[in-house]
């Protein structure tokens, strides 16, 4: 009895030692994993912080992979020139062949007659040259008369190209996840703000391409202000005696024709408002007969005549 209790008592506490040390083992296994996972945690995170730098430095990098970057400097060029010339007309003329020749526009012009205080004709003239034909415009320019003054300014717009079309490719890029995320979006609310983020976005990328046209624009066609002014009066001489005696006679009948044109127009308002001067006629003349009947001295002067 003693031997056959004994024995499954034995079996009982070697079965609570291997089920012990199973736990054991497991415990020490699942920490030696959890301490493993830790480091790679760590890794990952250090990955993405140092994902978050390249990211930011990526607008540096496509700035320094652009072809814009790459090659000559990006300037806006704008030129003036002053010239004294015989005759403004004919160099006016002159400047319309030279804008043909060299595929350029003309964007403004102003003319100034001869004044009191400025008695010379003046003009301004604004040319759009592309840039790689701007010196021999201006060298063409000078020799339609006395160039009195001369300077060109150059403006490096490489660093503002570089920053709009880095800026321009981010953003489309934005706007193909945004289009894709709306794709895939399931409820309402989110298909609408996902939209109206889409909408900002494109709103965005076409000022910056509008920005970034104008820029390339500039720098591809240079502007020169042309000043012309004569180099004597311009006062017209004196004209013939025959063309004196003309002109005034052509003064003198179209002083008579507005004159009589006149005339005729008042005698129209006089038959269209006769009526009420009619009225006003007789008013007047009845006015008088009365005062004349019923004065006390017009009456009582044939009674004194007749005394005497």
């Amino acid at each position: 009895m003693y031997t056959s209790t004994k024995l499954p008592r034995t079996s009982a506490l070697f079965l609570s030692a291997l089920l012990g040390g199973m736990i054991f083992t497991s415990c020490a296994s699942s920490d030696r994993s959890t301490n493993s996972a830790l480091p790679k945690m760590a890794a990952d995170g250090v990955a993405n912080r140092a994902s978050a730098p390249a990211s930011e430095s990526s607008i540096s990098q496509q700035a320094e992979a652009s072809p814009i970057a790459r090659s000559r400097p990006q300037l806006i060029k704008k030129a003036a020139i002053s010239l004294t010339v015989n005759s403004v007309d004919k160099t006016v003329d002159a400047v319309s062949q030279i804008i043909n020749q060299q595929q350029g526009d003309l964007i403004g012009l102003k003319q100034q007659q001869p004044k009191n205080d400025n008695p010379r004709y003046t003009a301004t003239i604004q040319l759009r040259i592309p840039e790689n034909r701007l010196e021999p415009t201006l060298e063409q320019l000078a020799k339609l008369g006395t160039v009195e003054s001369r300077n060109i300014t150059a403006e490096d717009v490489g660093d503002r190209l570089v920053d709009f079309q880095a800026r321009l490719t981010n953003l489309q890029k934005t706007e193909a996840n945004l289009q894709k995320i709306m794709d895939r979006a399931g409820s309402v609310r989110d298909v609408l703000s996902v939209s109206q983020e889409l909408s900002n976005v494109r709103q965005t990328i076409e000022q910056i391409d509008a920005q970034l046209k104008n820029l390339k624009n500039q720098v591809a066609y240079s502007t020169i202000t042309l000043n012309l002014e004569a180099a004597v009066s311009s006062t017209s001489p004196q004209p013939a005696l025959g063309l004196q005696v003309q002109e005034t006679w052509n003064n003198s009948t179209h002083s008579l024709s507005a004159f009589s044109v006149g005339l005729l127009k008042l005698g129209i308002w006089l038959i269209v408002y006769s009526p009420y001067l009619l009225i006003f006629v007789a008013l007047i003349y009845g006015f008088t007969r009365w005062r004349r009947t019923h004065s006390p001295r017009l009456t009582q002067t044939p009674e004194s005549t007749t005394s005497e």
